[in-house]
């Protein structure tokens, strides 16, 4: 394989991974009801059905404060992937340090993630969403060290 294919292969999952968090975030920031989205997991955590919770006369504002929750969660989301994109496009990964610092940054972040989906919310549709962003980071460090410096 050329070195222009496994440098491809090196900064393209990487992006892949900023694309479809810019995508998640603007989800969670435009549907109507975020929390519906992952609506299992989340009555399994509260031990509720959301139909319940809502219908509580000291609930009558939660749906304003999850849909601010939710949102404030889809800009962060937003605002990863487009600092996820801006390093790839003003380093194009072409050094081992660009490579090797921005794959340990996403390496932090999925442990963190692995560790609060699985803590809390386990059955969330979005895990295969977090396998995928592992194999793609995966891929990434394979042809990274492939690459060399």
């Amino acid at each position: 394989m050329n070195l222009r294919t496994i440098h491809n292969l090196t900064w393209l999952p990487i992006l892949i991974i900023g694309i479809v968090s810019v995508g998640l975030g603007g989800l969670w920031c435009l549907h109507p009801e975020p929390w519906l989205l992952d609506q299992l997991p989340n009555e399994i955590l509260l031990q509720t059905k959301f139909s319940e919770l809502f219908s509580a006369n000291i609930n009558v504002h939660l749906p304003d404060y999850l849909i601010v929750i939710y949102r404030l969660f889809g800009w962060w989301l937003i605002a990863l992937g487009l600092l996820i994109i801006t390093y790839l496009l003003s380093t194009r990964m072409g050094t081992k340090f660009a490579r090797d610092s921005i794959n340990m940054v996403l390496f932090i972040v999925l442990v963190g993630l692995y560790y609060l989906v699985f803590s809390f919310i386990p059955k969330s549709p979005f895990v295969p969403i977090l396998y995928g962003f592992t194999l793609l980071l995966s891929c990434s460090v394979y042809f990274s060290r492939r690459l060399g410096d």
